[in-house]
């Protein structure tokens, strides 16, 4: 892709948006501690990700011009998802719900704006592995099903990565009925700490956080289509969507992944997917066992 957006006249006078979204569920057990992950209506892995925005009023100029000829298109007529009483499709574009047509067109639209991809994947197996032997030896531990504790690690972890040093705002997707906005905000400037003790680094802190709702924020829509290529490659080990947006693709930390002494570079306890050691059904084993609708 080029370097230079097409959007931004001086890019290094611009400041960067990420927009932070989800995929996939915190849960690990049902209702009287029945082990749930990896089964119907229940996925196997958690998935938080960022996507760097240089001109958000050209991408949310275009994705509206895209919802307005969809809805105007006779060929759309009577498809539930488009209909504005279902606060779907024609609200915000929603990768899930949008018919297939659509969500071509959506990810035909993306591929053509300045956009860069980050994201943090936690398999969920190797979590109950964790949470069944810590509850062996601490009868009184229970897991707490909200996810806000392991929300908050992937947001550490999405941050604790050098992705750009100029000025830049965050908007992350609301979760559940409060905004969490000051729990985000710690779990960023914890790993600024963590960067500045380890290599003498100081990066500048956002100049906004917001949290919002995808039907505000035109970034948000774009990181769920992003994040759902990303969870359909995981969960299904379906390849396509994610070899589309591979280009924009930074990296994929796979905080889960088995070690790679040969391929790739393994960091800590984590491997790192990226253009050098590009994530395939190969390079991760052990994905894709599941034919479920995502």
């Amino acid at each position: 892709m080029n370097q230079t957006s097409p959007y931004v006249a001086n890019e290094a006078d611009a400041i960067t948006t990420w927009f932070v979204d989800e995929a996939g569920d915190p849960a690990l057990f049902a209702k009287g501690g029945k082990m749930v992950v990896a089964t119907e209506g229940c996925s196997r892995f958690f998935i938080e990700g960022k996507l760097e925005c240089r001109d958000v009023g050209a991408l949310a100029a275009d994705l509206s011009r895209l919802r307005a000829e969809v809805l105007a298109d006779p060929y759309f007529k009577g498809v539930p998802s488009l209909d504005p009483a279902r606060q779907r499709t024609a609200v915000n574009f929603h990768a899930k719900d949008d018919p297939a047509e659509v969500r071509f067109l959506v990810f035909k639209l993306l591929a053509r704006h300045e956009l860069r991809f980050v994201a943090v994947v936690r398999d969920k197996l190797k979590m109950l592995d964790y949470a069944t032997q810590r509850r062996r030896i601490d009868p009184t531990y229970r897991y707490n099903p909200n996810g806000h504790e392991l929300y908050d690690e992937l947001t550490r972890r999405l941050f604790s990565r050098l992705h750009g040093y100029g000025e830049h705002r965050v908007v992350f997707a609301q979760r559940g009925h409060k905004p969490r906005t000051r729990a985000f905000m710690e779990a960023i400037e914890h790993e600024d700490l963590a960067l500045e003790a380890a290599m003498g680094l100081k990066r500048p802190k956002p100049t906004e956080v917001v949290c919002g709702f995808p039907k505000d924020h035109a970034g948000l829509q774009a990181v769920d289509y992003y994040l759902w290529a990303l969870q359909r490659f995981y969960e299904r080990g379906e390849t396509r969507y994610l070899e589309y947006i591979w280009p924009q693709t930074l990296e994929i930390i796979d905080l889960d992944a088995p070690p790679q002494k040969k391929r790739g570079r393994a960091r800590g306890e984590f491997v790192v997917f990226n253009k050098e050691h590009p994530l395939t059904l190969e390079s991760r084993a052990g994905v894709g066992n599941r034919d479920r609708e995502i």
